[in-house]
């Protein structure tokens, strides 16, 4: 007992705990979901996320303590985003063909998630504050949260809806896709890392190399288009 005791010591103080409950906790949300059939409503970013909450809860560690530790996975996340490129580039005459419906598939997708986002806040009495912080939920979270910060919405509010707004594509997209028969992997993929960023890119990634890599041009394209497209959408709405 006292050896287990003098372990938890020496990892509590050390960054390696951190790094251990992000990566358990990853591992076991995962476990759970291929339980579950794969379920979206099981993501395991989502599960992962609960499991972490519950575990610090329980060890009465602070979030920042935590987030001190794993910032090396943090960090990953760029080199993680980037490295979507890869499968990206065997599809890359595919993507030439392409060009101009995904120009305007990316378009079309970052005005309808921002101005419908806005029309419903607003009808439904929200605050200044909250419509900002709703406005880029379709973009992936680090991209996000630097939009809405620079607009005037509250950055820890937009990454939470962020989440919710992935795990909720992956629920309804597949839906989607079967109702209008859309088997095209690529639209699917495209799609998916328009509506769901992150969360919809690794769900293609379970389909087919075509939809992973679709998924992430997605997500990289809105990401970069709606960090210069919603400020200047937010201003001459004059919100």
């Amino acid at each position: 007992m006292n050896d287990i005791v003098n372990i938890w010591v020496y990892l509590s103080a050390s960054p390696i705990l951190s790094i251990v409950i992000t990566i358990t906790g990853f591992l076991i949300a995962t476990r759970i979901n291929r339980l579950a059939g794969g379920s979206a409503f099981l993501h395991p970013v989502i599960v992962a996320i609960a499991l972490i909450v519950a575990f610090l809860t329980l060890v009465e560690t602070s979030y920042e303590q935590y987030f001190e530790g794993a910032q090396f996975i943090h960090f990953l996340l760029g080199p993680a985003t980037v490295a979507l490129a890869v499968p990206l580039f065997d599809h890359l005459d595919r993507v030439r063909l392409m060009f101009w419906p995904i120009i305007i598939a990316c378009f079309s997708g970052i005005l309808t998630a921002a101005l419908s986002t806005i029309g419903i806040v607003l009808l439904m009495g929200g605050s200044r504050e909250t419509v900002l912080s709703l406005t880029p939920k379709s973009v992936t979270s680090p991209i996000a949260m630097g939009i809405a910060e620079k607009i005037g919405g509250f950055p820890s509010l937009t990454a939470g809806l962020v989440l919710v707004t992935g795990a909720i594509g992956c629920v309804i997209g597949p839906v989607l896709f079967r109702l209008l028969r859309i088997r095209d992997h690529s639209v699917q993929g495209f799609t998916m890392g328009l509506a769901a960023h992150g969360f919809g890119t690794a769900q293609c990634f379970t389909i087919s190399s075509v939809a992973g890599a679709f998924a992430g041009l997605a997500m990289g394209m809105t990401g970069m288009v709606s960090a210069f497209v919603l400020p200047v959408l937010v201003k001459v709405l004059g919100i």
